[in-house]
């Protein structure tokens, strides 16, 4: 019962230190005139992304490899056949064709170097080191080109900066809530790590399928209330450029920052099976996109189906 608790009370930390970490920091971006096509890049997709990157190395330095690449893994698998599945659901999400091409280029390329790197059993620190770079090439270039003229992609940004709740805080206040919103995600990552090793040991379950689970639904729980206020105001587009995003966040950002601190060893069960679900889920996810250039309430049911039958081998290996 304590190992549940602690789960629970992470998982909840994990959503308030978050919201709190995003509107602090927008807060905080938009009194110092930053452009909202800048908050939307980096802070709302660092933001929603806090959960995951801190959980995942509070489990590396815990000697967890499981739950922190587990995490990253079941997170992209989440964001895509269960956030992107119920935003569909809840009304057909339209894809903004141009924005697309750029970033769904960046995702297969970041997809397919994180293959490359599973397949090879272990991700150290200069393979850490290499994703996190190409994070910051994707980043700086992104600003380049924006710069000098708008694209559709920079307006899928800026209306993710404007999906967050807008409340007016004092620089102070601002500054506060966003140290808040770190430190309870910090402790947050904490105890649900610590509870989900206590689970995985006491049911013996491997730390590899929590990771993929429990962990990885939890973290995403930011990506999930985003999609759903950004279908809820007919932002489709936001909602299927912030699962692109944080997916381009997890595996360039969060994985690469964790191998740096701690390099990692691949759980064999990542390489037989999840990662190329993973692959599979965002090929389904671009061709979906590209037909028609939405992803129906059809498509969407598909997806929620595919994130149950994907479950159910996981339960039935257990």
């Amino acid at each position: 019962m304590t190992d549940i608790l602690f789960v629970i009370l992470g998982l909840g930390g994990l959503i308030l230190g978050g919201e709190m970490l995003v509107r602090g920091a927008v807060s905080v971006a938009e009194r110092a005139g930053l452009s909202p096509m800048v908050i939307g890049l980096t802070l709302v997709g660092f933001g929603t992304s806090a959960p995951e990157l801190v959980t995942s190395l509070q489990a590396a330095l815990a000697g967890s490899p499981g739950i922190a690449v587990g995490n990253v893994v079941g997170s992209n698998i989440g964001n895509i056949l269960l956030i992107l599945g119920l935003a569909a659901i809840l009304k057909p999400v339209l894809i903004d064709a141009k924005a697309l091409r750029r970033d769904g280029t960046v995702l297969v390329v970041a997809s397919l170097v994180m293959l490359a790197a599973v397949l090879t059993g272990a991700i150290g620190r200069l393979a850490g080191l290499g994703l996190f770079a190409l994070l910051v090439a994707y980043l700086v270039g992104t600003l380049l080109v924006e710069r000098r003229r708008k694209t559709a992609a920079g307006a899928v940004y800026e209306a993710e900066a404007e999906a967050v709740p807008p409340v007016s805080l004092s620089l102070p206040v601002a500054l506060g809530t966003t140290l808040a919103g770190l430190v309870i995600t910090i402790l947050a990552a904490r105890a649900l790590v610590f509870g989900a090793v206590g689970i995985a040991q006491a049911a013996g379950l491997s730390e590899t399928l929590i990771g993929l689970t429990i962990v990885a639904i939890g973290t995403s729980m930011p990506e999930l209330v985003t999609a759903v206020i950004a279908v809820r105001k007919g932002q489709g587009d936001v909602a299927f450029g912030n699962v692109v995003g944080s997916n381009i966040f997890n595996i360039l950002g969060i994985l690469g920052v964790t191998a740096m601190v701690h390099p990692l060893a691949i759980p064999p069960e990542i390489i037989q099976l999840d990662i190329w679900v993973m692959l599979a889920a965002t090929a389904a996810m671009l061709i979906f996109a590209v037909t028609g250039w939405r992803v129906s309430r059809r498509e969407g049911g598909l997806f929620l189906l595919a994130y149950a039958a994907y479950l159910g081998v996981l339960i039935a290996g257990i």
